[in-house]
């Protein structure tokens, strides 16, 4: 099926998501739409699938115009969509999460999933899927869910399938298995849609790539074209997609972690008995798919979990048991992986932000009464310092942008002498430009002589800062490798294996 996209506008009152945006995907073809977050992708897709009506525009498919009031239109045209964020309930099995909304009945009105599974079973040989339609959702491994959602799409018969940032959840093997499957689907004729602001798996899936910036097409160019012109394509300037860093000069190792274990309200595990060292001027990185144990890790440390066991020291003094603000005072800095809700205050100003921590402390207040004019001059000595794009010191932080956001948090938590520095997720939802900047000035920390932890989902991100890598597998820690350990190493421990297994195999394949 072609599918044509002809001047799609999108507007939220007087936001402008969407700005006339042509777009043509040809049957058997990967058309990848790369963007940073907030470039108007999803929104896009969003539109193509019937989730929002368009402002303007036209949606064509085979050349006759069409138009959607929801998703049950976009389906029964034949596209498909497999969302960030699964659309799949946990505890129903993969034929029954298949049949919701589009139900097979038998005599009498009764549901008949036979009918489903054997969909699911052709399906599934017919693309080497390995998924059983009996298998709870629940235990099945997220790259399997993922296929689902695919199955799912491919039983409404869809000739056009969107993947919206489609290997977000995924290990690096898992990534390659789906880019396996994107193959047969494309070789099937099945018109593609793959959105990604990563690079790497751009150009390795795609047969085109249109770049979004701000809601607007910047250009159409093929799979061969470099990663830095993709890049100063996406931000619209130069940038430096490598950093270049000396190695590490590790001192003592100051801050130590052992047998660190965190329970759920119900008594799960979510963290399993972790123990390591990080030492002064040195980066660890620790990586693992979203949902492994990171978040667990990071708040046990900052005092943020109520049923942790075990000990983190720093400079030999217990962390564990202390509050947040107690944690702060020992010279720990934290970035934490979502900055709206646990970093920022949408609608204090970018100064009162830059001293959230230290408000009603000197040299900011004097007794109960903040220092205004030294607020002010701290802001804007900040601003200044970490390029901070805001139009005052006094505007709402809520109305910067998502870097610029990132970069106030940085601001304040590195604007004091530190003992530790912890990163979770530090360039989430951050433009190519302030990657680079914020890279830098944690590289600058870890050079001062400060023990930093970086917790990240992306792998290129944790092989650019890494001095080491600790690797998380719910719950449990698989090894400690060195930062320039291979991606397929680091992707086997992520699925599970420890580190001797992951080189041995790593190994014997080669």
């Amino acid at each position: 099926m072609l599918l044509e996209l002809q001047g799609i506008t999108k507007k939220f009152g007087t936001l402008v998501a969407n700005d006339s945006i042509d777009l043509v995907v040809k049957p058997g073809e990967v058309h990848c739409l790369l963007g940073e977050n907030g470039a108007g992708k999803s929104t896009l897709m969003n539109v193509l699938y019937g989730l929002y009506e368009p402002t303007e525009g036209s949606i064509l498919l085979d050349g006759k115009a069409v138009t959607f009031k929801g998703p049950g239109d976009a389906m029964a045209a034949g596209i498909g969509m497999v969302h960030q964020h699964f659309m799949l309930i946990p505890v129903f099995t993969v034929a029954e999460n298949v049949a919701l909304g589009d139900e097979f009945t038998r005599a009498g009105g009764l549901l008949d999933l036979e009918k489903t599974r054997a969909k699911i079973r052709d399906i599934s040989d017919r693309y080497g899927f390995d998924v059983d339609p009996d298998a709870l959702i629940e235990d099945l491994p997220v790259g399997v869910q993922q296929r689902v959602e695919i199955i799912k799409a491919l039983v409404r018969n869809a000739s056009v399938l969107i993947l919206d940032e489609p290997t977000a959840v995924l290990t690096p093997q898992e990534t390659d298995e789906l880019i396996e499957i994107i193959g047969q689907l494309k070789a099937a004729g099945t018109a593609i849609v793959f959105i990604s602001h990563k690079l790497r798996e751009v150009r390795a899936v795609s047969d085109v790539i249109t770049v979004i910036r701000r809601g607007a097409v910047v250009g159409s160019v093929d799979p061969s074209t470099s990663t830095t012109d993709l890049a100063n394509m996406m931000v619209g300037r130069q940038v430096s997609l490598s950093l270049n860093k000396a190695p590490a000069q590790p001192g003592e190792r100051t801050f130590q972690v052992r047998n660190l274990t965190v329970l759920s309200a119900t008594g799960q595990r979510l963290l399993d008995d972790v123990s390591f060292d990080i030492a002064q001027g040195e980066i660890l990185a620790v990586a693992g798919v979203q949902g492994n144990g990171q978040t667990e890790l990071t708040e046990a440390i900052l005092g943020l979990q109520p049923h942790v066991s075990g000990s983190a020291t720093l400079k030999g003094t217990e962390l564990i048991g202390m509050r947040a603000r107690q944690v702060i005072r020992q010279g720990v800095g934290f970035v934490p992986e979502d900055r709206t809700v646990d970093g920022l205050v949408g609608t204090f100003s970018v100064a009162e932000n830059l001293v959230l921590n230290w408000y009603n402390e000197a040299p900011f207040a004097k007794g109960l009464a903040m220092k205004p004019a030294v607020v002010m001059a701290n802001a804007k000595a900040k601003i200044d310092e970490y390029d901070v794009r805001t139009q005052s010191a006094e505007s709402a932080v809520g109305t910067l942008s998502g870097g610029n956001q990132q970069k106030v948090v940085l601001a304040r938590e590195l604007s004091r002498p530190l003992n530790l520095f912890i990163a979770s997720q530090p360039t989430r939802g951050v433009d190519v430009g302030s990657i680079e900047f914020l890279h830098k000035r944690i590289v600058q920390e870890r050079d001062s002589g400060t023990p930093v932890m970086i917790v990240s989902t992306e792998l290129d991100e944790i092989s650019e800062l890494a001095d080491r890598i600790a690797v998380l597998h719910r719950g449990k820690l698989m090894g400690v490798v060195p930062g320039n350990t291979p991606r397929d190493v680091l992707g086997l421990m992520m699925a599970g294996m420890t580190a001797d297994e992951a080189l041995g195999q790593s190994v014997e394949e080669k």
